[in-house]
């Protein structure tokens, strides 16, 4: 006879979680009752108190649309409301952190009529985009790249580490289309709540956040030394044992974790010379961990001993010139205005341009590291040499500021038609740079090439294992079947 399951008692409420102090109201409407359940589960363990109606009592209310708050709430109750209205992404972002983030990127500003002030203020921004004039100043200069060059960078991009990689639970995102249009089989005609239409999907707080940030140190460090092969797949220290792949010596890192709160081999590793400069610079762009050991055994240590090395390229130069400028993150609204800045030239070269910023932008963060900016046509042929008019505006408009790569392959037929621009951008009034993409793909395999630009590279790694488990190759240009020749390859690690 089987044993009874025993009922899994829910924690008791935290009166010093990171909730507290908080009284929230939750608008149900738009949202399913489950998720519902589970946020207003997680706030009241969490500290927060959870009321059923607008009240005097309440400091928050979070709602996921415009649309859905004053279809709940009156235009006067609300006018006389005293507390932050969110949108239900920043609930989202703070249980996945494991604190409060800002406020400032999820305030849900409204007027008496009900519509979104930021919204407004974005349609006015497309309705009136073909107005907007900029000086013209330099050309363009083109930089020839080799295939293997552009080929490098891309997987290099696409497969940074993610410091979580130990939870794979804690790595879903919630999804943000970027705009409405942004789409070439949406119509212009649905553009109501641009940017607020939002589909959330939950991600639980990462309970084993002390281990995950301790491995995710030690991924990292091993990704500067050139080994990437590692990963660790942990749910939970419980299950630790039957997880394939985990050793004892895993498990012992683990059981150290778990102990002290610490583990000595990342410590280690953090305070030797080789592994810290290695790393060091192994974050300036363009420099991998091949480069990065070279210029360790030369005797450079620090960033300035590399301002004088002539085995440098024009991309590493750049990168180290502006390496603090790069590190800089690019906060929300400042990625959504250059976003609606590029729609319109792409627009005004070639009409029906469709351009999509990706990345974390798109997944919905409150800041983005960089600018990965995805384009192709409906037609299919008008990407054809788009990108090189494109860049030449942008740098006219002193948009584009550094060129990195350039590689254009649509018009030869060559590398699946795919082009490439890697470079440095400036928000309009500023000299802050920042990292921008261009990936101009063809109709057909623009699906693919959007999804590995929009990450997070836990999913698109997770995507491209799947794939091989059943005998497919899946890259940003396309989902094909391994040669016989090629499978041969990888089961002999080759």
């Amino acid at each position: 006879m089987a044993p009874k399951r025993t009922k899994r008692k829910s924690p008791s409420p935290d009166p010093q979680g990171m909730f507290a102090g908080m009284t929230v109201f939750l608008i149900e409407d738009g949202v399913q009752s489950l998720r519902l359940q589970i946020w207003k589960q997680k706030l009241v363990q969490m500290g927060a108190k959870v009321e059923t109606q607008l009240s005097e009592k309440v400091s928050h209310v979070f709602a996921i649309s415009s649309d859905a708050l004053f279809h709940h709430v009156d235009d006067d109750r609300l006018a006389r409301f005293k507390g932050h209205v969110l949108l239900y992404q920043w609930l989202e972002e703070s249980l996945a952190a494991g604190e409060k983030v800002s406020e400032d990127f999820y305030i849900l500003k409204v007027d008496p009529e009900g519509f979104d002030i930021f919204d407004k203020s974005l349609k006015a921004k497309l309705a009136n985009r073909n107005s907007s004039s900029y000086d013209e100043h330099s050309h363009c200069k083109r930089i020839k790249s080799s295939h293997e060059e552009i080929k490098q960078t891309n997987e290099e991009k696409k497969g940074d580490i993610e410091t979580n990689s130990v939870s794979w639970a804690s790595n879903t995102e919630p999804h943000f289309p970027s705009s409405l249009t942004n789409s070439p089989e949406i119509s212009s005609t649905q553009d109501k709540d641009v940017g607020m239409q939002m589909s959330f999907q939950y991600s639980p707080p990462d309970l084993n956040k002390g281990i995950t940030e301790i491995f995710g140190k030690l991924v990292n460090i091993y990704r500067a030394l050139g080994d990437d092969r590692r990963s660790f797949k942990v749910e939970s220290a419980d299950q630790v044992k039957d997880l394939p792949g985990i050793g004892k010596s895993m498990q012992d890192h683990i059981q150290e974790i778990v102990t002290t709160g610490k583990l000595s081999k990342l410590e280690q590793f953090e305070t030797d010379e080789k592994v810290k400069t290695i790393t060091l610079f192994g974050e300036v762009w363009g420099i991998g961990p091949a480069t990065a050991l070279k210029l360790y055994e030369k005797g450079h240590r620090t960033l300035d001993d590399l301002k004088n090395e002539d085995s440098l390229t024009n991309a590493q130069v750049i990168g180290l010139k502006y390496f603090d400028d790069i590190k800089t993150r690019i906060p929300r609204h400042e990625a959504q205005e250059m976003e609606l800045v590029l729609q319109k030239v792409a627009e005004d070269i070639i009409p029906g341009m469709v351009v999509v910023c990706g990345g974390s932008y798109r997944r919905g963060k409150a800041s983005c590291g960089d600018l990965d900016i995805v384009i192709t046509h409906p037609d299919g042929k008008s990407h054809k040499g788009f990108l090189q008019n494109y860049v030449k505006r942008l740098k006219e408009m002193k948009l584009l500021r550094e060129d990195l790569i350039f590689s254009t392959h649509s018009e030869e037929g060559t590398d699946s038609g795919v082009d490439t621009y890697f470079g440095l951008c400036t928000y309009p009034g500023r000299e802050l740079r920042h990292r921008i993409d261009f990936k101009v793909y063809p109709r057909d395999i623009y699906a693919f090439g959007l999804i590995a630009w929009t990450g997070n590279d836990v999913l698109n790694r997770r995507l491209r294992l799947l794939a091989e488990s059943k005998g497919y190759r899946l890259d940003d240009t396309g989902f094909k079947r391994y040669r016989k020749s090629e499978i041969g390859d990888r089961e002999g690690g080759v």
